[in-house]
């Protein structure tokens, strides 16, 4: 056929390369740990998809899976899953010098040649038509300076030069194209084959498009097929430049491979293209190219000159990064553990807070079963300020139910739970700034002695400040009179207060409502300046005519004692079933959240899973609810709502009050004298006025009426 001298050369657009840090932190470990001084070049897998942008290019992409694996010798290409139609892969070679001298010194013209070497046997053999992958073969160069973290390198995307060049006929969208008919059925084909697992990262492929306008997709090695009595052939590739002027760089050795191959002189190919995950054929490209097939391509032992080494800002440079700060394994791990948190913000959870939660302190009292559990989960939701408080030691019975101890940390005594557990959670994740306070909670019906009078009340102001320095309580003691000061004191302090208690098969979860002296409008500002900068977003408004929630002692009529004197040895311990401790804990920490993102914060009004107004679409995290109760044996769980009571021995106006005024003074005579409080509170007379209460129950029945009931 006679070349058309006239047209312009076909031109390309470069290949661009993109390098995600973790590919860098493999490569650094792998090094350090299994490569030393070996120096021998590396099976390397790359990743593309089509351009799905009108303005942006996609990029060749290296990822950590791109390298082999430290356990793995060879290729990672051959455990990476396929199917992915956001990830085609593409084998590449890496060789990475020992010195930034050798780096330097590498040849780059032999190296690139090697590659176009491998890339022409392949279309000779076939084996580019089996795996069309192997068209866009890479090559790197690296030089990694592990001292400073820098890594220099330079990509080549080496392409089979034709000689004479190709020259194109014409360039348009695809929409222009193809007819309506055409169109339609050809982006129905392209959806399908990018859809199937079996073809999603097939990058070369056949569009015949039949008499009747339907079109077909198929795989190269079906070319022969293709060649029916007035079909319309297209060559297409997954094309990953934007340009609508210019085909992408993939589409040289294609062309390399139809001229060879199947001795094709004029070639309509289609450069395919996405929007949203579907065929654009508007942004999508139709081409034809003429090709004059050089005579020594016949000759088997002739090899093409090759192009392709990546331009820096259009100069012949490597590149280089420096990773100082975020290669740091600490910055990575940083990193690594926000990612779960900022893909939520993607589409699931736009409103979620980060900061709010990164800046939020919290406060553990009790680091057993709930309390590991409990910092687990706050970690995991981003909370990086952790505070635990426990006087007790790791036993050889713990480290089975309270999953941040080990054995080692039960010998010899057995370590502080406090400092264990604060060691453990920089283990799993060196950014926590977590902190172990050792001290025991005092607790009314535990008379302090005189001489220990001094330290028990050291010991309630320190509890008193730590209080006061966090923003967010946990009450996760396993005993009721443990939890009694810690809930006076957050009421006081107006402080997000949650309680997690188990029982053997069933758990509470429940938040405590807002102190009675911050419920109003008068808001003092020292109960303002209690508040982290991580905190501002929460509503510290006045809600005029409700009732303010309860706390645990709420519903009480007794005033917290003794409860662990006189026990046998399966009282004296918790003795739970060990699925209800994660439970409770992980509720215990979707309920802060909650409270974190409720526009009135700890003003929230309780909801309850079958209330009017559950599930309100404006909460993204759902209802807010007062008590969660559990029951493992019934595999059931249900949301109650209590309010607070006016003689409630921990929250009461009378017992807060009683407390500014007295001070510790009054913490210790609440200790010594359990009594106390219900004097205080009135309980005392409101048990006597129940016992002396009579019932006067009517005998009579009244066969005509069934209903009747004697209301109290």
């Amino acid at each position: 056929m006679a070349r058309e001298e006239s047209g312009p050369i076909l031109q390309f657009a470069p290949f661009q390369s993109s390098v995600d840090e973790g590919f860098w932190h493999r490569l650094s470990s792998l090094k350090l740990n299994k490569f030393g001084i070996d120096d021998s070049p590396i099976p390397i897998t790359g990743f593309y998809a089509p351009c799905s942008h009108s303005q942006v290019s996609n990029h060749l992409t290296l990822l950590a899976e791109s390298l082999p694996s430290d356990s793995n010798e060879e290729s990672s290409a051959e455990t990476i899953a396929r199917g992915n139609r956001n990830r085609c892969s593409v084998p590449g070679i890496l060789y990475n010098s020992n010195t930034w001298e050798s780096f330097l010194a590498l040849d780059k013209h032999s190296l690139l040649k090697a590659e176009a070497e491998k890339i022409w046997d392949d279309i000779h053999t076939g084996k580019a038509v089996e795996n069309c992958a192997a068209l866009s073969r890479f090559l790197l160069i690296s030089f990694a300076d592990l001292k400073k973290w820098t890594f220099h390198y330079w990509f080549a995307f080496p392409a089979l030069v034709l000689d004479p060049p190709a020259t194109l006929v014409d360039l348009k969208p695809a929409s222009q194209f193809f007819t309506l008919q055409e169109a339609e059925s050809v982006s129905g084909a392209c959806n399908e084959w990018r859809n199937s697992s079996a073809t999603a990262d097939v990058p070369f492929f056949l569009v015949s498009l039949s008499s009747d306008s339907r079109a077909t997709v198929r795989h190269l090695k079906d070319w022969e097929i293709c060649q029916g009595d007035g079909e319309k052939l297209l060559f297409a590739f997954y094309d990953p430049c934007h340009l609508p002027s210019h085909p992408g760089w993939p589409l040289r050795n294609f062309l390399a491979l139809i001229c060879s191959r199947w001795n094709l002189q004029r070639v309509q190919f289609l450069c395919y293209r996405e929007n949203r995950g579907f065929a654009d054929l508007g942004l999508s490209l139709v081409g034809e190219a003429l090709i004059t097939v050089p005579q020594e391509w016949r000759d088997r032992q002739f090899a093409p000159n090759a192009v392709g080494w990546e331009l820096n800002k259009g100069r012949k440079l490597p590149r280089s990064i420096n990773l100082a700060k975020s290669m740091d394994p600490t910055r990575l791990a940083i990193s690594a553990a926000d990612l779960n948190l900022k893909l939520m913000r993607w589409r699931a959870l736009p409103s979620l807070n980060l900061d709010t939660l990164f800046s939020l302190k919290c406060l553990l009292l009790g680091a057993g079963t709930l309390g590991c559990q409990v910092a687990r989960m706050l970690m995991a939701w981003g909370v990086r300020k952790i505070t635990l408080i426990d006087n007790g030691k790791v036993a050889m019975s713990n480290p089975l139910r309270q999953s941040l101890y080990t054995l080692e940390d039960c010998l010899h005594g057995g370590d502080f739970k406090a400092v264990a557990a604060v060691k453990s959670l920089k283990r799993i994740f060196p950014a926590v700034e977590a902190e172990g306070v050792v001290m025991a909670i005092p607790m009314p019906g535990h008379p302090v002695p005189s001489q220990e009078v001094d330290r028990v009340l050291e010991d309630c102001r320190l509890l008193s400040d730590l209080i006061d320095s966090h923003d967010a309580i946990f009450l996760l003691t396993d005993t009721r009179e443990s939890r009694w000061l810690p809930t006076l004191l957050c009421a006081n302090a107006n402080k997000i207060t949650i309680t997690a208690a188990l029982g053997f098969d069933s758990f509470l979860v429940m938040r405590h409502g807002p102190g009675p002296f911050n419920h109003v409008h008068d808001l003092k500002a020292e109960t303002l300046e209690s508040l982290s900068t991580g905190m501002d977003n929460l509503a510290i408004t006045a809600r005029d005519g409700r009732q303010r929630l309860g706390c645990y002692f709420c519903n009480d009529v007794v005033a917290p004692t003794d409860s662990t004197s006189n026990r046998t040895l399966d009282q004296q311990c918790t003795v739970t079933r060990p699925g209800s401790a994660p439970i409770a804990s992980s509720l215990a920490v979707e309920l802060l959240v909650g409270i974190l993102h409720h526009p009135h914060g700890i003003f929230a009004e309780a909801e309850i899973s079958n209330s009017n107004n559950s599930g309100n679409t404006e909460l993204p995290l759902g209802i807010l609810p007062h008590q969660i109760r559990g029951s493992l044996s019934n595999f059931s769980q249900m949301t109650l709502v209590g309010h607070s009571s006016n003689s409630c021995t921990a929250c009461c106006q009378t017992v807060v009050s009683e407390y500014r005024n007295r001070g510790m003074e009054f913490v210790l005579q609440a200790i010594n004298h359990p009594t106390y409080l219900e004097d205080l509170t009135g309980l005392t007379e409101l048990m006597k006025s129940a016992n002396s209460f009579q019932l006067d129950w009517d005998n009579e029945t009244d066969d005509d009426n069934d209903d009747n009931c004697v209301e109290i």
